[in-house]
C-alpha cells in the first residue's frame, strides 16, 4: 500500500511537471470555449458520407501510442470513442514535441480529416489539435479499474469516465423518465410541483428529516411523499396530476433503498385503483417499448414479461399459496396472532389481524413474486389513505405491484370520506404515542380540505429509481443514482 501510494505520488508530480512545461512554453492548459461540430459516433455511423472531410471534434484521450513521428490516441466523447492520428509532419514540430505532454485523461480539441485505416478504424488524421484541459490526476489502469465499489460511488466522476456501462445506465435513466414524462402528458396529465420543505411529514409511514427554518423559527420536514398536497389539488378543481420528484426518508441504506430517492405519484378525479392498474402496467411496459423496443427486459438472468395485462390477485390467497396459512378463515386478532406464533414470527401481544397479515405477506410472500404481479386487498391497518372496501371493510381498494420481488407501484382508490381520514389519522396517533414513529401524524389541513369534498379518485406513486433498476438490470439502488447517500469517510482511511 504505501509503495503504491509512493507511484501515485511520482504520477502526480510528474503530471504538475508537464503542466509548468506547457505553461513555460506559452500555452495554457486550462483552455477556453471549443466549438465541436460531430460527436465520435456521428463520424463512425456516417463515415461514407465524412470520408475525406474535414471535422472538428473534442474529448478526454483514453489511450496513446507513440510511434517515433507519429501517434494514435483514443479520444472519448459523450456519444462514444474515436481514433486520432498525429504526425509530425502534418502539425509541426512545435506541436508535435506538445504533444509529448499530453497525458491520458486530459481533454483536447481536435481538427482534422476523417479516412480509415488499414485495420479498418474510422479515425481522424490531425491537422491541429488544442488544449482543452491538464488531467493531474491518473486515470484507473483499464486492466484493473475501479476495484473499490463505495470508491465507484464515492468518486462518480471517475466511476463514468472509466465505465461506458455505467455512462448508458445513467444516460438510459434520463430517457425513461423523459418517456415517462411524454407519456403521462400525451394521457392528459398536468405535471406540478410540491413543496419539498413541509411542516408536516404525511402521505407516506416513515420517519422524515427535520430541519428548521430561522427565520420563521419553526420546524420544517423534508417530504416523505407527495401524496397528500397532490390531493389537495383534486379538492381544487384540478382533474389528472403527476409529480415527479425527490422524496427523503430517514431509513437505513441497502441495495434497494437510498434515503433521497425519486418517485412519481399520479392522481386522477372520478377514477380508482383499477384505472391505476391499467395506468401502471401500460407505463412500464410503454417505456420499455420506447426506450428499449422490446415487452420483455431480462433481470439478472431472467427474461420477464412486461405486456399488459398483468394478474391481479389478493393478499389472502398469495399468503394462503405460500405459507399455507388461510386468512379468509381467521376470524380475530386472537387466533391470527396464534397463527403467527405456530409459524414461528415473534409479534408483540395485541397486534391487530390485519398487521399479521401484512407480517406474512412480507415474510412468505413478496420474494417469490418474480413475475409483474398486482396484489389486492390490503388491510386497513397498513393503509391509512385508502378507501375501504364494502364486502370486507378490514380490507382496502389498495393494490401494490411487483416485480423480481421488488415493489415498485403502490396505488389505491382514495379515501375521499374526511370523517373516516380523521379516525385513522387518530389511529395512527395511537400508534405513535405507543412508540411507532414511522406512523402518520394528525394533518388537520388535508382534513379541512376533504371537507371542502374530493371527488371519488385513483392514486399511484411508482418507485422510479426500482423502476430503472429493473430496466437496466442492475441489483443495487447504488447503480441507478449518480450520488448515492454514503457514509462519510474518516480522515484516516
Amino acid at each position: 500500500m504505501e509503495q503504491e501510494q509512493e507511484q501515485l505520488n511520482e504520477l502526480l508530480l510528474a503530471r504538475r511537471r508537464k503542466l509548468e512545461e506547457l505553461r513555460a512554453r506559452g500555452v495554457e492548459p486550462f483552455g477556453q470555449k471549443f466549438e465541436a461540430d460531430h460527436y465520435s459516433a456521428d463520424i463512425i455511423e456516417n463515415y461514407d458520407t465524412l470520408e475525406g472531410r474535414e471535422v472538428t471534434i473534442a474529448g478526454r484521450l483514453i489511450s496513446i501510442r507513440s510511434h517515433g513521428k507519429a501517434a494514435f490516441a483514443h479520444l472519448q466523447d459523450y456519444r462514444g470513442k474515436i481514433q486520432i492520428y498525429i504526425r509530425l509532419d502534418q502539425v509541426g514540430q512545435e506541436k508535435y514535441e506538445l504533444f509529448d505532454l499530453v497525458d491520458i485523461g486530459d481533454f483536447v480539441g481536435v481538427t482534422g480529416e476523417v479516412f480509415k485505416t488499414r485495420k479498418g478504424e474510422v479515425t481522424v488524421n490531425v491537422k491541429d489539435y488544442t488544449y482543452l484541459a491538464k488531467s493531474l490526476r491518473p486515470l484507473p489502469e483499464k486492466w484493473h479499474g475501479l476495484k473499490d465499489v463505495e470508491l465507484r460511488y464515492r468518486q462518480r466522476y471517475v466511476d463514468l469516465i472509466v465505465n461506458e456501462e455505467v455512462r448508458q445506465t445513467f444516460i438510459d435513466r434520463s430517457r425513461i423518465i423523459s418517456t415517462m414524462r411524454e407519456l403521462l402528458n400525451e394521457w392528459g396529465f398536468l405535471e406540478v410541483e410540491t413543496p419539498i420543505m413541509q411542516t408536516i411529514a404525511g402521505g407516506a409511514l416513515a420517519r422524515p428529516f427535520v430541519t428548521h427554518h430561522n427565520a420563521l423559527d419553526i420546524k420544517l420536514y423534508l417530504r416523505i411523499a407527495t401524496e397528500l398536497h397532490l390531493k389537495r389539488l383534486l379538492v381544487g378543481g384540478l382533474d389528472k396530476v403527476y409529480e415527479i420528484g425527490r422524496i427523503f426518508r430517514n431509513e437505513g441504506i441497502s441495495t434497494i433503498h437510498n434515503p433521497e430517492f425519486t418517485s412519481v405519484e399520479i392522481y386522477q378525479n372520478y377514477a380508482d385503483y383499477e384505472d391505476m392498474m391499467e395506468i401502471t402496467e401500460n407505463l412500464i411496459h410503454q417505456i420499455a417499448k420506447k426506450v428499449f423496443g422490446t415487452d420483455s427486459i431480462e433481470f439478472q438472468g431472467k427474461v420477464i414479461d412486461l405486456t399488459p395485462p398483468w394478474p391481479r390477485e389478493t393478499m389472502i390467497d398469495i399468503v394462503r399459496k405460500y405459507s399455507g396459512v388461510d386468512f379468509s378463515q381467521i376470524p380475530d386478532d386472537e387466533t391470527a396472532f396464534q397463527a403467527a406464533r405456530k409459524a414461528g414470527m415473534e409479534l408483540d401481544k395485541g397486534l391487530p389481524w390485519g398487521e399479521i397479515l401484512y407480517k406474512f405477506f412480507e415474510m412468505y410472500c413478496e420474494e417469490q413474486l418474480l413475475e409483474p404481479i398486482f396484489v389486492t386487498g390490503f388491510p386497513v391497518e397498513v393503509s391509512p389513505l385508502a378507501k375501504k372496501m364494502e364486502s370486507d371493510p378490514r380490507l382496502t381498494l389498495r393494490f401494490e405491484g411487483f416485480i423480481a420481488g421488488w415493489e415498485i407501484a403502490n396505488a389505491f382508490t382514495e379515501l375521499n370520506d374526511p370523517i373516516d381520514q380523521r379516525e385513522r389519522f387518530e389511529q395512527q396517533l395511537g400508534k405513535r404515542e405507543a412508540g411507532d414513529d414511522e406512523a402518520h401524524v394528525m394533518d388537520e389541513d388535508f382534513i379541512n380540505a376533504l371537507e371542502y369534498g374530493m371527488p371519488p379518485a385513483g392514486g399511484l406513486g411508482i418507485g422510479i429509481d426500482r423502476m430503472i433498476m429493473l430496466l437496466t438490470d442492475n441489483i443495487s439502488i447504488r447503480d441507478v443514482i449518480l450520488f448515492p447517500t454514503l457514509k462519510p469517510r474518516s480522515h484516516g482511511e
